[in-house]
């Protein structure tokens, strides 16, 4: 028995209590089903909180809203990280969505007609298993970071907060994708500054109001209903899309040249405890800081319902090889916009109405 106080079977088990899991999770409140959220994080929000301090989301605050709740916002406005954490909390509390908090799968398998979920002792039966643990699961290092010198300040940008993080010195940004164009930007307000990698597209026009009342929701449209895996431009674009970094949208390449970033080749490894990079470029620098994403990390699941290289087989998120299992909130799950907030919820009531009908209601709880 769980803190909920109930036993049972479950209808559908969420793995994952970010946007995704909450916003499906609102909808299946309203198709009557015992569910249940669980979630590695302490509190509800904080996949969003432990980013960097000055994040905010690049989509205005009219498309950041989950099912039956608009964000409280100015429409025109990009909100911090801090207002998504908020509005997050708010809308789990204001649908009263069941969420298990601080409690992190370590093992999914399927047994019978159920899956079996266990973590830390305890254990849930459920008939549909969603895994919303969305694209950020595990920070994707190279190799040869573990060779740079000892007295190189190293952080992941699911690390970073701010500048007080860093030593006097130089800062090298690796990527340059925006986390690394806004977390470059930052660092060149304090420090010399590189930004490595390879150049890619950015978006034409510049960022604020006036974009997000006549550019952004024809960027939206894009990214809903022509970049999706039922278009063939958008299976075309998936591949690449998964692989490369999305285009500049806030801070764009002239805007750190201005500020005084020196842009670099991309780094390929480590001379004598410093990076080095395509060109053969020794950067001295006393801090680095790895914009370089993250990889899928579904190790927990049972190998035998992923293919060979790990990952799901899946379309629109409903398993091929497995039913009942299903997932949301990846990158390019089914559009460009999959993993965002404005996309979130339509793959969200997709699989909503792809769940098989509940056999009855149960009360269901975790047991030891």
């Amino acid at each position: 028995m769980n803190s909920n106080g109930a036993t049972g079977t479950l209808d559908t088990l969420i793995v994952g209590g970010g946007q995704a899991g909450l916003a499906l999770g609102r909808l299946l409140r309203g198709q009557g089903r015992t569910f249940l959220i669980v979630d590695a994080f302490p509190r509800v929000g904080d996949a969003w909180r432990q980013r960097w301090d000055s994040l905010r989301v690049f989509t205005p605050a009219k498309y950041d809203g989950l099912p039956g709740l608009p964000f409280p916002a100015d429409a025109l406005s990009f909100p911090t990280k801090d207002d998504v954490a908020a509005y997050l909390e708010d809308y789990a509390r204001t649908f009263d969505l069941p969420i298990h908090n601080g409690v992190r799968i370590e093992h999914l398998r399927r047994e019978g007609d159920r899956f079996i979920a266990t973590a830390d002792g305890l254990r849930w039966e459920a008939r549909n298993v969603v895994v919303a643990t969305g694209c950020s699961q595990a920070p994707k290092l190279p190799e040869f970071a573990a060779e740079l010198d000892p007295s190189i300040v190293q952080l992941h940008s699911s690390q970073y907060r701010n500048l007080q993080q860093l030593q006097d010195g130089p800062v090298l940004v690796v990527g340059r994708g925006n986390s690394g164009a806004e977390i470059g930007l930052e660092a060149s307000r304090a420090h010399p500054t590189f930004v490595a990698g390879r150049p890619g597209a950015e978006i034409p026009v510049k960022h604020g109001p006036t974009a997000a009342r006549y550019f952004l929701p024809l960027v939206r449209f894009a990214g809903m209903h022509i970049l999706t895996l039922s278009t063939p431009v958008g299976k075309k674009v998936a591949p690449a899309f998964k692989a490369n970094a999305a285009p500049l949208i806030r801070t764009k390449s002239k805007d750190l040249e201005d500020a005084g970033v020196r842009l670099v080749p991309r780094v390929t490894g480590v001379e004598n405890g410093c990076p080095v990079t395509a060109d053969g470029t020794r950067l001295e620098v006393a801090n680095v800081i790895w914009c370089t994403g993250f990889r899928d990390d579904f190790s927990w699941i049972d190998a035998g319902m992923l293919d060979g290289g790990g990952l799901p087989r899946q379309w629109r998120g409903v398993a091929l090889d497995t039913p009942g299992l299903f997932f949301l909130g990846q990158e390019f799950l089914y559009a460009a916009t999959s993993a965002t907030l404005p996309g979130v919820s339509r793959d969200a009531r997709y699989l909503a109405g792809k769940l098989p009908a509940p056999v009855h209601r149960e009360a269901a709880s975790a047991t030891t």
